[in-house]
C-alpha cells in the first residue's frame, strides 16, 4: 500500500510539473496542444518523433522551445543530400602532438540531448541510416570505437509531405524507429490571431526551464510504472492485430493493406496511453487513450496497397474505420 501511495504521490507530482511545462512551451508555441501533447508523450516514453507538415508551421520553432524547456542540450542539423554520416555523427582527425601525431576524435552534433533532422528525407539512405542506427542504439561505432549518445538521447525529425522531388523517402523499416508521426496543420483562425500578435511586435515571449534531464529521465522511469488495466491492453493488441491484413482480425484488410504494424506498434501504444493519461491529469490510461493515440502510432507503420491506392484510400482512413470497428471509438485525426 505504501509503495501504491507513494507511486500515486509521484504521478501527481509529475503531472504539475509538466503543466508548467506545457505552459511555458505555450509562451512560444502558441495553440497546436495536440502537437505537443504528442511530442512531450514521445519524450517522456523515452522516444522519438517524425513531425510531418509543411514549412512555416513552426516545427523549428517547436523544438527549439522544448529544449530550452525540458533543460536539455540540443543541436539542429539541416538535413541535404550532400550530406555524409561522418557529418553527424563526428569523425577522427590527425594532429601533430609533441612526441608525433595523433588521432582525435571530434564529436558531431548527434552528441546532444535533443537534436532536430530537419528536413530528414532530404538526405542520402546512408546517412539517414546512421541516424536511425544511432536513435535505436544510442550509440555509435567510429574506427571501431562504442561511444554512447547523451541521456536521455532524443530525435525530433521534420518532413515535408508535399516537395518529393530531390528527396529520399524514409523506408517503412525506418519508419518504425519514430515513436509517433506528428502531423502539424494549419492554426485555427483564432490561434493565427493569437500568433501574430505575440510575435510581430517589439518583444517576444520567452520559455523558460521547467526540467532537468535527470529529472525528465526520472520522469521516463514513472511512466513505466504507471497502471495499465487488462482492458486496456486487450484494447491495444485488437487494434494492432486488426490492422495486420495477414492476422484472421485483419483479414477485411488483405485487399487494403501491403503490410501492417508489428509488435513496436503495441508497445508504442502501450508507452503512450500512459503519457497521454498523465497529461491529461489521470493515474492511468483509459480504452479511449488507445483510440486518440491510433492515428500517432499507427499510420507510418502500416502501406497501402496498389489497389488502394487507385481506389483513393488513405491510411488515417482505414486506422479510423478499424478503431471504430474493435474499439468502438472513433481514431483522432
Amino acid at each position: 500500500m505504501a509503495d501504491t501511495n507513494a507511486l500515486v504521490a509521484e504521478i501527481e507530482a509529475l503531472g504539475a510539473t509538466l503543466g508548467q511545462a506545457k505552459a511555458s512551451i505555450n509562451q512560444r508555441f502558441i495553440g497546436q496542444e495536440k502537437v505537443v501533447d504528442l511530442v512531450l508523450a514521445s519524450m517522456l516514453c523515452g522516444g522519438h518523433a517524425l513531425l510531418v507538415g509543411l514549412p512555416g508551421l513552426g516545427k523549428t520553432r517547436l523544438v527549439d522551445t522544448l529544449g530550452t524547456v525540458m533543460g536539455l542540450k540540443a543541436n539542429r542539423v539541416q538535413f541535404t543530400p550532400d550530406l555524409m554520416p561522418a557529418d553527424i555523427l563526428g569523425s577522427e582527425v590527425l594532429e601533430s602532438a609533441e612526441g608525433g601525431r595523433a588521432f582525435r576524435f571530434i564529436e558531431g552534433p548527434i552528441f546532444c540531448q535533443l537534436l532536430m533532422a530537419d528536413e530528414i528525407n532530404r538526405a542520402s539512405p546512408r546517412t539517414q541510416s546512421a541516424l536511425l542506427q544511432a536513435m535505436q542504439e544510442k550509440e555509435v561505432t567510429i574506427a571501431g570505437q562504442h561511444r554512447p549518445l547523451g541521456r536521455p538521447f532524443h530525435v525530433l525529425a521534420t518532413q515535408n509531405p508535399i516537395e518529393q522531388e530531390g528527396t529520399y523517402p524514409l523506408p517503412e523499416a525506418q519508419l518504425d524507429r519514430f515513436l509517433v508521426q506528428v502531423d502539424v496543420e494549419y492554426p485555427t483562425r483564432a490561434t493565427e490571431r493569437d500568433i501574430l500578435i505575440a510575435t510581430t511586435g517589439a518583444e517576444e515571449a520567452e520559455s523558460h526551464q521547467v526540467f532537468t534531464a535527470e529529472g525528465l529521465i526520472a520522469a521516463q522511469s514513472v511512466i513505466r510504472r504507471m497502471p495499465v488495466g487488462d482492458k486496456v491492453v486487450e484494447a491495444i493488441l485488437d487494434l494492432v492485430r486488426a490492422c495486420r491484413p495477414g492476422e484472421a482480425e485483419g483479414r477485411d484488410l488483405a485487399d487494403s493493406l501491403s503490410w501492417g504494424p508489428g509488435p513496436r506498434a503495441a508497445q508504442a501504444l502501450m508507452l503512450t496511453v500512459r503519457a497521454r493519461a498523465l497529461l491529461d491529469g489521470r493515474l492511468a490510461p483509459s480504452v479511449a487513450d488507445v483510440a486518440a493515440l491510433s492515428q500517432a502510432v499507427l499510420v507510418h507503420r502500416m502501406a497501402l496497397s496498389f489497389a488502394a491506392r487507385a481506389r483513393g484510400e488513405t491510411l488515417a482512413g482505414i486506422i479510423n474505420r478499424v478503431t471504430g470497428r474493435v474499439l468502438g471509438l472513433e481514431a483522432a485525426a
